[in-house]
């Protein structure tokens, strides 16, 4: 059994999970060659192929921070990232609770015209139920 394990299932396992991972990295996080030389690689020349693409095919971690080009200065400039361009926690973006706000308190404006039509629907009906002469039935 281990060494079924070592030689079908985990050879697999490595080469399909390479292959995706290749498929769904972006183009800007590709190293050294072409995404599609990259995914050609990996399916063609199993195991190196995916060792190769762990190794060497994608940025991965704080070597992307580290390695400091131009878009990751724009990334770390923008609100909502942390300087080493990953996203902030919902609940530490200033953005995200301006946004809250935001849209809190167009509810309750919504809230309000909705109780207001109502309200005159209601007076509406309630004219149309009292007789003309004035006097309650």
């Amino acid at each position: 059994m281990p060494r079924i394990l070592l030689t079908i299932v985990l050879p697999l396992a490595l080469w399909v999970w390479a292959f995706i991972d290749c498929l769904s990295t972006p183009e800007d996080e590709v190293k050294h060659l072409q995404k599609p030389l990259w995914v050609i690689i990996v399916l063609l020349f199993p195991p190196l192929g995916p060792i190769a693409w762990l190794v060497a095919g994608k940025r991965r971690g704080l070597r992307v921070a580290a390695e400091g080009g131009p878009d990751d200065r724009a990334r770390a400039d923008r609100p909502g990232l942390r300087p080493d361009g990953r996203p902030l926690a919902p609940d530490d973006d200033p953005e995200f609770l301006a946004s809250l706000k935001k849209s809190d308190k167009e509810h309750e404006d919504m809230l309000k015209q909705w109780e207001a039509d109502l309200r005159r629907r209601e007076q509406e009906l309630r004219g149309k139920d009292e007789p003309e002469d004035g006097r309650k039935s």
